[in-house]
């Protein structure tokens, strides 16, 4: 054989409709981004405490969470398509409409709709990307996807804290929902994967998650109990400390992340997801602990760089390793698998660290954090063991 025939061309990555999903991806996250920090500072002006301000974020990742095996479902049988321009436009409608609520009553109706199109758009992108990334390139592409949420990141929680400085929430929460139509414009655009017919598809009842999923999005999920921790009462316990740039907090772990998908993925496709996960979560682990310190802004940044550089290995291996070995007709489910756990971990943490601060300060959110960031990495050496002695058998 001539080297001519042994050296293939790389598949490409960076085709029109990939470009189309990763910028729909960007605006749809930059308009929930600059939510993020700003929905606990909305529910202390309707009178809320922490612990309202954790159920408010828990019962929105809760109401995404069960509707994800709806939705993974639904690609298969009603299209990439269908189910991702509902949840865009489910998204938009509900968060244009918290800037006209008066309740927290009426709060917690639009944040379970809300958590309804999220979890309909975010398992349908994931999976849309996947189509149009090449398998040989799967870590990579799935990187660079992700990094457009990323960059959405760097921009959103700062821009979401300065303009909530000078606009009423009103003006602020049609700004973000703005956003998220110009993401459901953009992917009006996209020539989606059509549903095949040919292939089998299980009813709902029996079709609730992929089980080649389960131990990435196990592992997923006490990795983003840490996130439910950081994103809902970060800004509140840096005040409370009087120290600034919280701002600056997630512009660091946002360029941190950014960072981490220029090799990351590439890492994960050569070496497997060994040579990332204990790494990243090390990382993770470490910003925990400096978080739970937190003397001076310092610190707080060299957290934010630590917790971006780990999120942002981790992360997208457990992604790329939840579809690894599923049929392309499984993807679908396979990414609702992976997002309820994604989301639960953040939904659990929201409120179990919303009454953590109420009993025993901020201080001890991060502490809690760090110890599940431990149980994650037992839990990974655990699979580990049970793979080797699978192999073994077999042998």
């Amino acid at each position: 054989m001539d080297q001519q025939t042994q050296v293939r061309p790389k598949e490409k990555i960076w085709t029109r409709d990939f470009v189309l999903i990763v910028l729909a991806n960007f605006f749809i996250f930059l308009g929930f981004q600059m939510t993020l920090p700003t929905i606990p500072l909305f529910v202390e002006e309707l009178g809320g405490n922490d612990q309202l301000i954790g159920v408010v974020v828990g019962i929105f990742t809760f109401s995404a969470l069960l509707l994800r095996p709806f939705a993974g479902h639904s690609l298969e049988t009603k299209g990439r398509g269908f189910v991702y321009l509902i949840g865009l436009a489910i998204f938009v409608l509900s968060v244009g409409t918290f800037g006209f609520l008066t309740s927290m009553v009426f709060l917690f109706i639009v944040r379970v709709v809300q958590g309804i199109g999220w979890g309909f758009s975010t398992t349908a992108s994931g999976t849309i990307a996947t189509d149009l990334i090449p398998a040989t390139r799967r870590g990579e592409g799935m990187g660079y996807y992700g990094l457009s949420g990323n960059l959405a990141l760097a921009i959103g929680p700062s821009l979401g804290l300065v303009l909530t400085g000078f606009l009423p929430f009103k003006v602020f929460f049609l700004i973000c929902a703005g956003f998220g139509l110009i993401a459901l414009l953009l992917s009006s655009r996209i020539r989606y994967k059509k549903v095949d017919k040919k292939q089998e598809v299980r009813t709902l009842k029996r079709d609730l998650y992929e089980k080649s999923a389960l131990k990435p999005s196990m592992l997923m999920f006490f990795i983003t109990v840490t996130f439910g921790g950081m994103a809902a009462f970060l800004p509140l316990y840096t005040a409370q400390k009087g120290i600034a740039g919280i701002q600056l907090f997630f512009l660091f772990y946002a360029i941190a992340l950014m960072v981490t998908r220029t090799f990351a993925g590439q890492l994960y496709d050569r070496k497997g997801h060994q040579a990332v996960f204990i790494p990243g979560t090390l990382l993770i682990l470490a910003a925990m602990l400096l978080l739970s310190w937190l003397p001076n802004s310092m610190v707080l940044y060299t957290a934010a760089c630590l917790y971006g550089l780990g999120f942002g290995t981790v992360q997208p291996a457990l992604q790329a390793w939840s579809i690894e070995k599923v049929p392309i007709n499984r993807r679908g489910m396979a990414n609702a698998t992976f997002f309820s756990f994604f989301d639960l971990g953040i939904g659990v943490g929201a409120m179990l660290f919303g009454q953590i601060s109420h009993l025993f300060g901020y201080s001890s959110i991060y502490k809690a954090s760090a110890i599940s960031i431990f149980l994650s990495m037992l839990l990974y050496f655990f699979f580990l063991y049970k793979d080797r002695v699978g192999v073994a058998h077999k042998r």
